[in-house]
């Protein structure tokens, strides 16, 4: 996936710029970049590999190098950010976040208009999504209206940040709002980042959240909307199960009060008798504290996570290398384990593998029972708006290929999302003996979306439903097709 940041001060800002770009190393682990705009008018940037080192090593010998007044920071997994670009409009610094699923359409419309050649700053002689994004703003008259362009071309989401060689910067929030852009402020200093959490520490105060296709114009003073939000939004749901950070907020939302009610559903739902509540580190942990509460049992650590060399839970590129890792990182403790009744709280299930694994180091060490219970429903559709997984084949996801083995390729999915059918019991009861638990159970969609807090039309849950209300204009669970008739009554 990725995150960024941006910072426009009175003075210098690469200390915010920096520390701010660090607190986006949990959303990538493919490179990192940094770029600053210097007294000169002149772009100082610098680009690092941080698959095996984290951003903060690799761009800490850089700091005494920059300085300026505003600058771009990133976390990427797709292409080498920042960019700096010179076109008809000016030259201009820009990072993105997101997925865009049209790109082979748009880079060939590109070709065919003259409007790209193919001596863009790429280094892997592959054409990336951000050098497409740059040059769509190109073909338009002001970078604003080459902001609004973008969301136009643009399937999937594409969040920009963007500052020009005057000094002046810009951010725009993807169309739906898919992914969060929020802005912060402090004495002569204006911020825009994806994860509220780096705000406190850095000292700036949260402004607001950007809407959906927000785009606004910051100064060291405040900002200044130049084209209005969109009035739907489809932000993704999985921000609180998973990716997100536990001290962020998006939407007003926090993550880790939605990962604890997130574990109360669970709790309430799908109650078994159990000796202590455990979560699979980390994201489980915040699940298994709000299970346990609502259980009225203990909670216990049985894994812990071993984060020293290993830090990141993406890396490797490499599947069987990440699996390893995934395996080394998480220690048990045998006097945790031994003739114990465990119920376990874990973000999700896609392949399975290393819940599998998981599962039979517990029996291995004497553990009587292992309850599984999942914080979201069963991943059915693979991402197509974010890229928030490594996951590039539908048969990625344990429950596609059941699903196949029962049904062939062309079978009815939406069947396998209700959890009330049989179909999708069945399904469940097969996972469960795949990983040789004791038990296993998934959130309900309509629980997840309550512990969110938000409005179900304000979501976006196709990765479990198969359905995107910003697209369709249709409700994702209920059959009274209510929205509809509120299009009506327009």
């Amino acid at each position: 996936m990725g995150g960024f940041c941006g910072v426009i001060s009175k003075e210098d800002c690469v200390c915010d710029l920096f520390y701010g770009t660090d607190y986006h190393s949990h959303l990538g682990t493919h490179r990192g970049g940094m770029a600053v705009l210097k007294s000169d008018g002149v772009f100082h940037r610098s680009i690092h590999n941080i698959q095996n080192t984290p951003f903060r090593s690799k761009f800490e010998h850089d700091l005494t190098h920059f300085s300026g007044k505003v600058g771009l920071g990133v976390i990427s997994d797709t292409d080498p950010q920042p960019l700096v670009m010179t076109s008809k409009l000016g030259t201009f610094a820009i990072v993105t976040v997101g997925l865009i699923t049209n790109i082979e359409d748009i880079k060939n419309e590109l070709f065919r208009n003259n409007c790209m050649q193919l001596q863009f700053s790429t280094t892997s002689g592959m054409v990336g999504p951000t050098e497409v994004v740059s040059a769509l703003i190109a073909t338009q008259d002001s970078i604003i209206d080459g902001l609004k362009y973008v969301q136009d071309k643009v399937k999937g989401s594409c969040s920009v940040l963007i500052m020009d060689s005057a000094g002046r910067f810009y951010a725009c929030r993807d169309k739906w709002g898919r992914t969060a852009v929020i802005l912060g402020k402090k004495d002569g200093a204006m911020i825009a980042l994806q994860e509220s959490c780096a705000l406190p520490n850095l000292g700036y105060e949260y402004v607001r959240d950007l809407g959906p296709g927000e785009v606004v114009e910051l100064t060291p003073d405040g900002d200044t909307t130049l084209v209005p939000p969109r009035k739907k939004m489809a932000i993704c749901s999985f921000l609180w199960v998973y990716y997100g950070y536990p001290a962020s907020s998006y939407e007003g939302r926090n993550v880790e009060m939605t990962r604890y009610r997130c574990g109360s559903a669970l709790a309430k739902r799908t109650p078994t008798e159990a000796d202590a509540a455990c979560g699979i580190p980390d994201s489980g942990t915040s699940h298994a504290l709000g299970y346990a509460h609502e259980a009225g049992i203990k909670f216990a650590r049985p894994f812990v996570k071993y984060t020293p060399t290993w830090a990141r839970s993406f890396m490797p590129q490499d599947q069987r290398q990440r699996e390893h890792v995934a395996s080394m990182k998480l220690i048990p403790i045998p006097g945790l384990i031994k003739d114990r009744r465990l119920v376990f709280c874990d973000d999700s299930i896609v392949r399975g593998t290393q819940l599998g694994k998981q599962a039979q180091k517990l029996y291995s060490m004497g553990c009587k029972e292992t309850h599984m219970r999942i914080a979201c429903p069963p991943l059915v559709y693979p991402c197509k708006f974010i890229n928030f997984s490594r996951s590039k084949n539908e048969y990625d996801l344990i429950t596609r290929r059941y699903i196949r083995d029962q049904e062939g390729e062309n079978a009815d999915l939406d069947k396998y999302t209700d959890p009330n059918g049989q179909p999708y019991k069945d399904m469940v009861e097969y996972i469960r003996k795949k990983l040789n638990l004791t038990s296993l159970a998934f959130q309900r969609i309509d629980d997840l979306i309550q512990a969110i807090g938000l409005p179900e039309e304000d979501l976006c849950t196709y990765c479990w439903t198969g359905k995107d209300y910003a697209e369709t204009g249709d409700c994702y669970h209920c059959p009274c097709h209510c929205h509809d008739k509120e299009k009506d009554k327009e």
